[in-house]
């Protein structure tokens, strides 16, 4: 058995990583990674050096892999230690750079250690966390990380020494619902009647409301919806970190997969909200909208969300990061969980009281959401 780095996803045939990743879930994809690399967006030269792993056998066959980077900053991340950052920094040390298993700019829980089915009880996934881990010690690197992993990972992680972080986000679960009329009737009343209000008031707005998905997404929209994402990071002060050649090659390689929810007024395009779909859950991505619509950011991200995944029968709705809001519109408070590794024993200490503190306080906030449901009690 043999384990590789490369440095560039274009170093792997497609079908040999997606034998491991899968093809449902979009993010962990071979056309998502190389989406992210051939456009710039996720390069050395912004912050993301690629050095995924490649597990084979003696035969050269493809057993696990992982998307991996050495990171020279925390941007994009959305599993903040800035903190951590800065500590070790004041301590005379150099934070940065970094080892980081993750999606680029995409705060979606998924397995990040993938191993082939066949390969399947082999030990391969800590086999990778192993490597990672060495290679964090090895290179006298301050920390690895791995974001948004399954709870099924970070349990066999923690076996290994890798600190645990619990975070929280805010999915919608589908109960079976017929409509979304069946969907508000699960909600208390108060609940209901502002959804259905803000329903309302974005309607009277004047916008034709698109849904489209497949071929029906042209370069067209592709562009325009650039121009919303820009005018969201301008308004967040932010940085533009994908560009648009990532958003024409998302839609081409996984045309099958994206979701695009559009606001048109008088002839032109002025708002969006992009999704991307696996078999059974829906995840929103980004959004913006060219001009002052209030009211439309919860109708195409939230509702319109809501809209096609009971039509499409989907599981969930996972709305991406943050956002307290969101629970007030049907979207329940949801666990996640990264893995650390931190080799220095005084720093590990420090990083470890710090988790220990956030998960009880984090813990508190999830079952506070859970009394605070939207929906109906019942006995």
């Amino acid at each position: 058995m043999k384990i590789r780095g490369i440095n560039s996803i274009r170093e792997i045939d497609a079908a040999r990583w997606d034998g491991c990743a899968g093809i449902d879930r979009p993010f962990g994809r071979h056309a998502f990674l190389s989406a992210l690399e051939e456009s710039g967006s996720a390069v050395e030269e912004t912050g993301w050096a690629a050095r995924h792993l490649l597990v084979e056998n003696e035969q050269g066959r493809l057993l696990a892999c992982a998307p991996l980077y050495l990171k020279s900053h925390s941007y994009g991340e959305y599993v903040f230690d800035w903190a951590w950052a800065e500590a070790w920094q004041r301590a005379g040390f150099s934070y940065y750079p970094k080892l980081l298993s993750a999606v680029p700019f995409t705060p979606v829980t998924g397995r990040r250690l993938l191993v082939h089915p066949q390969a399947a009880g082999l030990g391969l996934e800590r086999l990778l966390a192993q490597k990672i881990s060495e290679m964090a010690t090895r290179l006298q690197l301050s920390s690895a990380h791995i974001n948004f992993a399954t709870e099924e990972e970070v349990n066999a992680l923690e076996f290994d020494g890798w600190l645990l972080r619990l975070g929280q986000q805010f999915h919608w679960i589908n109960r079976g619902y017929r409509d979304f009329e069946d969907f508000l009737g699960a909600l208390s009343s108060r609940k209901r009647k502002l959804i259905r209000k803000e329903r309302q008031k974005a309607s009277e707005l004047g916008l034709r409301m698109h849904t489209l998905t497949g071929d029906a997404i042209t370069a067209e929209h592709w562009q325009a919806f650039y121009r919303f994402y820009l005018d969201t990071v301008d308004r967040k002060w932010s940085n533009a970190y994908l560009t648009l050649d990532f958003f024409l090659r998302l839609g081409q390689s996984l045309r099958g997969q994206a979701v695009l929810m559009m606001a048109e007024q008088n002839g032109q395009w002025v708002a969006g909200a992009l999704n991307l779909r696996s078999g059974d859950t829906l995840y929103g991505r980004n959004w913006g909208a060219l001009g002052d619509f209030r009211w439309l950011h919860f109708e195409l991200c939230y509702y319109r969300a809501i809209d096609f995944a009971i039509a499409e029968k989907m599981v969930k709705v996972e709305a991406g990061a943050q956002g307290e809001h969101k629970l007030s519109r049907g979207y329940e408070a949801t666990p996640t969980w990264s893995a650390h590794w931190i080799p220095d024993p005084q720093f590990r200490a420090a990083v470890a009281q710090f988790l220990k503190q956030e998960r009880s306080a984090m813990t508190q906030a999830i079952n506070h959401a859970a009394l605070h449901s939207p929906y109906r009690q019942t006995d």
